[in-house]
């Protein structure tokens, strides 16, 4: 043969050999390298540093049958490094259609600009088969990056439209507990993207990861429920009995938490940490449950952060403070420590309670008070509001409960609202407050109502407000601006964070002693059985 002719054949063999079979986790330790400003260790990655991962990333491999992976995480473990490197390999190994969802649109603009962007740009492989971002038409934006047989998109959870983009092979669900129960009205987000990946369900791949929050109401728990809920288990240095790491067996001398070590349930050995390097090497997944056949789940807490990223003496230093600032804060801990969800230890508030402990004010409004604010929820055929009295340390009494009937499409129950508002309310002492302010739920009923109505009286403190769901979101963020109409002037929408406000709501409804923080209600003034059954429904 000639050389062009060898050349060409070469070429021609070399085009149709099939690629060599990679997993996710061989591909990363090949390829991966973790960028100097995204990274605590920069560099190529190594799946020896977290062994644990290997077994998530090679389930999420197009040669495992798995259909969808479950991690319910601590902090400090390298989760979202495993999703990342799966999203490397495939753009460079399996293309296809991609979706990557975060909680929000912004969060997904700041993962793609400090995580994927950087990942490109620090791995040759990917760099040459994603466009330069700064290249006219390179299909390079920020929430979506174009390669060889597939697109990435990059959407929040708070965007119906980015949800129901396009069929997509391959889901990246990242932290779904801090996902909103309800986008834009057209349902759950992860049931909405889910169904993205209906074209492709026998070879599908679904990663779905987060740190838990709320027993019952979280979303990782849920569908780690589902799977055959796996956990890591790692030989005792000294028996070699293998097991997982439980906070329970972590232990440390009265006020020396810096000396937290493990003890060992078989031998009674007592395990310092700087065998947990050799531990992690040699562990291996079980399954706990047999699951629904297409799900493989993981659990990991904290305990297993490699040596150098989060100690057990931080840990049991972290668990301590938390223990000392509260309820709220051992929530958190709970969550981001040990992977799991929180629970009020059976802790409820009972209606007929609250319903006894109702006092007889000496007037309308009890001296007390200094300043008085409404609530309004919007029904299909009422507005229910609720006048409330507020002292310094955020002490409450309760004023007025109303129900106004009427259609909030028409104009009749906004009048009825107006005057509500317009009164005045005589205080104990003669004096008479009115209403400084008023918040109405535009969420779910009569929305565009809601905005007419407050669209003309903002200045006077009526707002617009919407809740969300999601752990870690604020009581109140800054308001989005929503347009009425062709109206010039914009609808100030804020949101809520009901997660944080019904825990702050549900500790104070439990106190017993009037002062700071204390709900009072009074007797009659509409706050009868049905008003603490509804109260205490949740």
């Amino acid at each position: 043969m000639s050389d062009p002719e060898k050349i060409y054949a070469e070429s021609f063999r070399t085009g149709i050999q099939p690629d060599p079979v990679l997993r996710v986790s061989e591909w990363a330790d090949q390829h991966r390298i973790l960028p100097q400003r995204a990274a605590a260790e920069p560099g190529p990655w190594r799946t020896s540093r977290t062994p644990y991962l290997r077994e998530i990333m090679d389930k999420l491999s197009p040669s495992d049958p798995t259909q969808i992976v479950v991690l319910m995480k601590g902090s400090q473990l390298g989760g979202t490094e495993a999703g990342n490197n799966w999203l490397g390999f495939l753009i460079d190994c399996s293309p296809g259609p991609i979706l990557m969802v975060q909680p929000t649109v912004e969060m997904a603009k700041r993962v793609s600009k400090q995580r994927i962007a950087a990942m490109i740009e620090d791995c040759p492989r990917l760099r040459q088969k994603v466009s330069d971002a700064r290249s006219r038409d390179s299909g390079n934006t920020i929430l979506a990056k174009e390669f060889p047989g597939g697109i990435l998109i990059i959407t929040g959870a708070n965007s119906a439209v980015g949800l129901r983009s396009m069929p997509v092979r391959n889901l990246f669900l990242d932290e779904v507990d801090g996902y909103d129960s309800d986008v834009d009205g057209e349902g759950d987000p992860v049931e909405l993207a889910l169904k993205r990946t209906a074209t492709f369900r026998r070879n599908r791949k679904v990663f779905i990861v987060s740190t838990p929050t709320v027993k019952d109401l979280s979303r990782i728990e849920r569908a780690f429920q589902r799977s055959d809920q796996r956990r890591y288990y790692v030989p005792c240095p000294f028996c070699g009995t293998m097991a997982p790491l439980l906070w329970r067996n972590i232990e440390w001398p009265p006020g020396h938490p810096e000396q937290a070590a493990y003890r060992c349930e078989t031998c009674q050995e007592l395990v310092a940490e700087h065998h947990k390097t050799e531990m992690l090497e040699g562990g291996h997944w079980i399954a706990q449950a047999d699951g629904d056949g297409v799900t493989a789940g993981y659990h990991l807490s904290a305990l297993y952060s490699p040596l150098g990223w989060y100690l057990w003496a931080e840990m049991a230093r972290d668990f301590l403070a938390a223990k000392h600032e509260g309820p709220e804060k051992l929530k958190t801990w709970v969550n981001t420590c040990l992977g799991e969800t929180w629970e009020e230890s059976g802790e409820t508030v009972d209606e007929d309670s609250l319903l006894a402990r109702r006092e007889e004010y000496p007037a309308d409004v009890p001296e007390p008070v200094l300043v008085l604010t409404a609530g309004v929820d919007v029904q299909d055929d009422r507005l229910e509001v609720e006048v409330v009295g507020w002292r310094t340390g955020e002490e409450s009494w309760g004023i007025a409960y109303r129900v106004l009937w009427g259609d909030p499409d028409g104009p009749e129950v906004w009048q009825q609202l107006d005057d509500l508002l317009g009164s005045s309310w005589e205080r104990s002492d003669g004096l008479r407050l009115r209403i400084v302010a008023c918040c109405i739920d535009s969420a779910g009923h009569r929305t565009e109502a809601v905005y007419r109505y407050v669209k003309d009286r903002q200045a006077r403190g009526v707002f617009a407000t919407v809740g969300r769901a999601g752990a870690g979101r604020p009581i109140i963020s800054a308001p989005a601006a929503k347009r009425q109409g062709r109206s010039k002037r914009p609808v100030k929408l804020f949101t809520v964070g009901v997660d944080e406000a019904k825990g702050i709501l549900f500790a104070r409804l439990k106190s017993r002693e009037p002062g700071p923080g204390y709900c009072h209600f009074p007797t009659g003034s509409g706050y009868d059985a049905e008003y603490f059954l509804q109260l205490t429904a949740e």
